[in-house]
């Protein structure tokens, strides 16, 4: 079972938080590490062009289920990355919380989603390469 996570959140939980979270548990080859992410207000379901944009991939976040971020999400999270909410997070330790400047892919068409999807990959990838 994994002892360390690391939280993405965004304010829908709808695209860049679950982008993230998905590249980070199919890339990440140390099973002490999991993902999760939470939006401060979530969606109903995840936004279906991030569903399109993730399928090419070969990643399903279809059945991603977007969830509110809670304050125990936050204390037990090892590494925070906040994603375009920072001013209506929660108060998070600054020691383990970090915001990625990513634009939100709500009504963006597929062309654009991709490119912050493979920004989010490219940030997965060099996290992943510090983790201990």
């Amino acid at each position: 079972m994994p002892s360390k996570t690391v939280l993405f959140v965004c304010t829908h939980n709808a695209g860049r938080s679950v982008m993230a979270e998905a590249f980070f548990n199919a890339y990440s080859r140390d099973p002490k590490w999991r993902a999760r992410s939470a939006g401060l207000t979530p969606t109903a379901s995840v936004n279906p062009v991030v569903v399109e944009a993730m399928k090419e991939k070969g990643i399903d976040v279809s059945g991603h289920v977007p969830r509110l971020l809670s304050a125990e999400d936050a204390q037990s999270a090892e590494k925070i990355f906040t994603m375009g909410c920072t001013d209506g997070c929660p108060v998070t330790p600054p020691e383990k919380t970090e915001d990625w400047k990513l634009e939100d892919p709500a009504g963006k068409l597929l062309a654009d989603v991709r490119k912050i999807r493979d920004d989010v990959e490219c940030r997965i990838h060099e996290l992943l390469l510090t983790l201990d």
